[in-house]
């Protein structure tokens, strides 16, 4: 049951981290949209504009990172907020990811505590 008008786009190219993922944001109530590389992330962007993006780093055809600067690249999706959650954790990749737009950067594995709390913090007060 959807709670929530906030929508949220999951991208990740392995199907055994958004499959969970995808439930465990659903059950929080917040509508959910998948794709599986950047490219694909960026259509349904220019469709559906969500509130959130969660961003997988490595990805094939479009990385996160270069996903990320493509969205920043858009005035109107400049209120789209952006997570980075990927296995990429070194300070290197974290500086990489911020500075390619990412609001927070969390990597893998990952608590779902503090992930759902870091996306209910994003999306109440942005």
């Amino acid at each position: 049951m959807i709670k929530s008008n906030k929508t949220i786009l999951l991208v990740d190219d392995e199907p055994n981290i958004l499959a969970p993922l995808e439930f465990l944001v659903k059950q929080e109530g917040y509508h959910t949209l998948t794709a599986s590389n950047g490219r694909q992330a960026l259509q349904l962007i220019k469709e559906t504009k969500p509130d959130l993006v969660i961003l997988d780093v490595m990805m094939p055809e479009m990385n996160g990172l270069e996903t990320a600067r493509e969205i920043r690249s858009h005035s109107e999706w400049a209120n789209i907020h952006i997570i980075f959650l990927t296995a990429k954790g070194t300070t290197e990749d974290k500086i990489n990811g911020y500075g390619a737009g990412g609001e927070i950067y969390l990597t893998k594995p990952f608590d779902n505590d503090e992930l759902i709390g870091t996306v209910n913090e994003i999306l109440e007060f942005g």
